[in-house]
């Protein structure tokens, strides 16, 4: 996976990142919260020899240099630091002192400096005090020899000793700073993680990979479509009914050599919008001049009569069991040249019914009075019913929900139409997230619907309407004229 992709899994699990960033932030704050101020007071000492002890220049300072290294340990020693205790008793103990005292020196100089941390800001300055007096007289006990009058070595305090006027710790915009950031890059890689064990279909890539098919669509989530699955009406100018009829476009060109005219629409699992998007292409196509039969093949679960809003107690069962002929239960939808059959009775084995003889004899026969036939049939995953309507068909349509079924589902369901030897015509993402860059782009470039004419006159209108109903019997006894008895 390259950048781009980690990134998009970040974007896609944003959530993560700012939880983590708001928890590294509150860490920081309350750690800041309830830890103690320490203030630092400092000393700094000088190391210098008398002109009567060491002669040359350079190798005095080499030997002064050599001298403030020891010195530095011995200002953390426990006989300092015990001295310190016994000549002023502020509440410590010796080893606390020496675990407070720290010490630095400048390389190439003979600057020593020793500083002392404290929560109580007049302790840490009297401390230092004491500790500054009681290095400078072990200094020169240690380095005065007992027949001689002077040490060999001086020292001398240059600087302090002083106390800091704030704490230096904690330091709340440090503190801060520091927790964000780790709350920032745990939640990045929290996010690159989920991404990675995620195995829902998130995105066209991927759904083609699995399926090995070309993808057809990309049909964009849409808060109004469950109540209004159907791209009419409104719709028909939404971003989802555009989308439409690109697959319309890209189903009817996805093999000119052999174009399918008998066409299984299904998916892996149930709830993933197959009845919707089966009946928003029969619509489509319907739209564009093509003479359209819509079936519904869906016998356990047939939902394509209630979306249209026809009636489904009659239908392709009752037509298969021998009880009624297709062209007396066939039902003409809106004012399109799109025709439906419903699913009719529920029988006790959809499986067998659709896989006899009669349901192979239906299809070779509306294969020649539709320009298109469009299946709804079951979820693959779920029952046979979808193989068995596929196998009869001249291609299926795998419908796949973004972010609900998983690639291995995803993969079974390809699998078993494969297996069978089903042509895949392609994919279909559905219900997917759409940039806001795409949609602005069709919201500004949409069609703007024209002003409404004039008033006709009533005596036009009732002849208008006689007309258009006449044209419509005509239009309807040809078409249903074209289905077998």
């Amino acid at each position: 996976m390259d950048v781009r992709g980690y990134l998009r899994l970040i974007r896609r699990h944003w959530w993560i990142v700012l939880i983590t960033l708001m928890a590294g932030l509150g860490t920081a704050a309350l750690v800041t919260v309830r830890t103690p101020p320490r203030y630092v007071a400092s000393v700094t000492f000088f190391v210098t020899t008398p002109s009567q002890g060491v002669t040359d220049a350079y190798q005095g300072g080499l030997f002064l240099q050599q001298r403030v290294k020891s010195y530095a340990d011995l200002l953390t020693s426990d006989r300092l630091a015990q001295s310190v205790v016994a000549e002023s008793p502020l509440g410590l103990t010796a080893d606390q002192v020496q675990g407070r005292v720290s010490t630095s020196t400048e390389a190439g100089t003979v600057l020593l400096r020793a500083t002392f941390t404290d929560t109580d800001q007049n302790r840490a300055l009297k401390t230092t005090e004491t500790l500054s007096a009681k290095f400078v007289e072990l200094v020169q006990k240690v380095e005065t020899p007992p027949d001689a009058k002077s040490a060999p070595i001086k020292l001398e305090v240059v600087s302090g000793p002083r106390v800091s006027s704030s704490p230096v710790s904690p330091q709340p915009a440090r503190n801060l700073v520091v927790g964000g950031l780790l709350g920032l890059l745990l939640g990045m890689a929290l996010a690159v993680l989920r991404g990675l064990a995620d195995v829902r279909m998130r995105d066209a890539a991927a759904l083609q990979r699995v399926t090995g098919s070309p993808l057809l669509g990309e049909i964009p989530f849409e808060s109004g479509a469950r109540s209004a699955p159907l791209i009419v009406g409104e719709a028909a100018n939404s971003v989802r009914a555009e989308a439409v009829r690109k697959l319309r476009t890209n189903l009817r060109f996805v093999d000119v050599h052999e174009p399918a005219r008998v066409i299984a629409v299904t998916s892996a699992l149930q709830g993933e919008g197959k009845t919707t998007l089966s009946c928003n292409v029969a619509i489509a196509l319907a739209e564009a001049g093509w003479r359209v039969l819509l079936i519904d093949a869906d016998l356990r679960r047939p939902k394509v009569a209630e979306y249209l809003g026809l009636d489904g107690g009659v239908g392709l069962t009752d037509v298969l069991v021998g009880d009624v002929q297709v062209g007396d239960v066939v039902q003409r939808w809106g004012d399109k040249s799109l025709l439906v059959l419903p699913s009719g009775a529920a029988p006790p084995n959809p499986s067998e019914l659709l896989g006899s003889k009669a349901m192979a004899d239906l299809l070779l026969a509306l294969r020649e009075s539709a320009d298109i036939v469009i299946i709804d049939t079951a979820p693959l995953l779920a029952v046979t019913d979808g193989v068995v309507v596929a196998v009869q068909a001249d291609g299926a349509l795998l419908v796949t929900q973004q972010g609900r079924t998983s690639r291995s589902q995803v993969a079974a369901a390809a699998r078993s139409l494969h297996s069978v030897s089903v042509r895949l015509l392609g994919c279909v993402l559905n219900m997917a997230k759409v940039p806001k860059a795409d949609a602005y782009q069709y919201e500004s470039y949409r069609v703007t619907v024209p002003a409404a004419p004039a008033a006709v006159p009533a005596d036009r209108a009732r002849a208008a309407r006689h007309g258009a109903a006449a044209n419509d019997g005509d239009d309807r006894t040809r078409e249903l004229s074209r289905l077998p008895r």
